[in-house]
């Protein structure tokens, strides 16, 4: 009976608080797999292992394109539940900033113009998260609870997945890129995974000083 009451008074604002994982959970994290297995495909491709289509490399890059965006929208929904009552012109404006800097960054071919569009749309994530509605836990990088912030990671995630789409279309010129490229990947991977950590943490502890304060 107790569970059933509190779903039936659970409000529209907690709902919308569920759509951030569950948009990391059904999109993101999937074609973050596939992304992965078809960057193996790639490899195995270049050093003739593996006879596969030559779209495989293209289908490669469009995947992480995918995640790369998929992260940014989730990460927006997130910030925006933290941020409901706030000055609604500052939210709309930053969260716009940030998807135009990141279409600009898919259209440019210029590796400047990729740059500055990633460096946009990094910022405007950083101008929402710095907002005194997120929780933030600390912003001293030298504190263990800055490396346990699920905004932080999640901020240091994005730069890194912007990162790899900025040099996207160089990493197949350059073997330093590559090692670069296959380096920044398996931190983002850790990322992700520490991210559904203290994401689900999160929740937990939400989910208790609800419990704590109603009772």
């Amino acid at each position: 009976m107790a569970e059933s009451e509190a779903l039936q008074n659970l409000s529209s604002h907690q709902w919308w608080g569920l759509i951030h994982p569950v948009v990391m959970m059904l999109i993101v994290y999937p074609v973050t797999g596939a992304t992965i297995r078809l960057g193996i495909l790639a490899r195995e491709r270049r050093l003739e292992i593996n006879p596969i289509a030559d779209t495989v490399p293209l289908e490669h890059a469009q995947h992480g394109a995918w995640v790369t965006g998929g992260v940014l929208v989730a990460v927006l929904i997130g910030l925006s539940h933290s941020l409901t009552g706030a000055e609604i012109g500052l939210v709309l404006l930053s969260g716009f900033v940030v998807l135009i800097g990141y279409i600009s960054l898919l259209r440019s071919r210029l590796i400047w113009q990729r740059l500055l569009a990633a460096a946009i749309s990094w910022g405007g994530m950083l101008t929402l998260g710095l907002q005194p509605a997120v929780e933030r836990l600390s912003d001293q990088p030298w504190t263990g609870l800055f490396w346990q912030s699920h905004f932080w990671m999640g901020w240091i995630l994005t730069g890194l997945l912007l990162s790899s789409t900025v040099i996207q279309p160089l990493i197949g010129r350059s073997t330093r890129l590559r090692h670069w490229h296959v380096a920044t990947n398996v931190l983002v991977a850790l990322l992700l995974a520490m991210q559904a950590i203290s994401g689900s943490r999160d929740l937990v502890i939400s989910g208790l000083l609800r419990l704590h304060g109603a009772s």
